[in-house]
């Protein structure tokens, strides 16, 4: 398994090269000419590679991720405990969520008006980030507080 990642991981990145190359080759005045016509043809190909390589990266990591949660039960519960209490922060702060500021301040965005849904998932989103800042903020304190406290 590891020799057939090293070779495709070989293989994807000379392909990059090459294709970084071909970019470089063509100079920017023609790549945005070409793009304003909408031809695309010489930035695509090294797009693909780095969907490739993402979405191989990604499938590794949540592979590996599930294995060792299956393999090792107390992290298991310490998983899911995390992932409760995310989902539970994101309920609250969905309920918490205004759906009538859309309205009220009349946001907009490319010249269309927010709708109640977006303006309330905006809400959740940014109230969600801040519990988490905060959340993220009072562990740090704490656990500079305690290593003080136990030197």
């Amino acid at each position: 398994m590891h020799k057939i990642l090293k070779i495709v991981a070989a293989i994807l990145g000379v392909l990059g090269i090459v294709f970084l190359v071909r970019i470089i080759s063509a100079g920017d005045e023609a790549i945005e000419a070409a793009a304003a016509n909408g031809d695309t043809a010489l930035v695509e190909p090294i797009a693909w590679v780095s969907y490739i390589m993402l979405g191989l990266v990604l499938a590794f990591v949540v592979f590996f991720v599930i294995k060792n949660l299956f393999t090792n039960t107390a992290g298991l519960k310490n998983t899911l405990i995390g992932v409760g209490l995310f989902v539970a922060v994101l309920l609250i702060s969905y309920v918490l969520a205004s759906s009538t500021d859309a309205i009220e301040n009349g946001y907009m965005y490319d010249g269309v008006l927010a709708t109640e849904t977006e303006s309330k998932l905006v809400g959740t989103g940014l109230r969600a980030f801040y519990v988490l800042i905060l959340g993220a903020a009072a562990a740090m304190i704490f656990s500079g507080v305690k290593k003080i406290i136990n030197k």
